[in-house]
């Protein structure tokens, strides 16, 4: 089981993390949201819990709680600029199927 970030993602947490002034890195999961069930969770982690699952990416830490773990594994979390847009995006093997407006999948 892994969980990756690409070189553009790893910067920008990276240059966030240097900002905020702390953190450990990522956390990433999933929550029940939209009309095709689950829905990426993503925030700068300042603690980590015992029962967190710890990946190393290009010298971050990406972390994953146990119940998100099954629908993330293989998950790359990349960070896209699309004109004047910009955001991260999860190139997750497991997706099934997305919503028409593209904020929830299913596995």
């Amino acid at each position: 089981m892994a969980i990756s970030l690409t070189e553009a993602a790893a910067d920008h947490v990276r240059r966030s993390l240097e900002k905020r002034g702390k953190g450990e890195g990522v956390r990433l999961g999933v929550k029940t949201t939209g009309c095709s069930g689950l829905g990426y969770v993503l925030e700068y982690v300042d603690d980590l819990l015992d029962s967190d699952c710890v990946f190393e990416s290009h010298g971050l830490k990406v972390v994953v709680d146990e119940d998100s773990l099954d629908f993330l594994d293989g998950t790359e979390l990349d960070f896209v600029r699309e004109g004047i847009n910009e955001g991260f995006k999860f190139n997750n093997p497991n997706v099934r199927g997305e919503c028409g407006c593209g904020e929830s999948f299913s596995v």
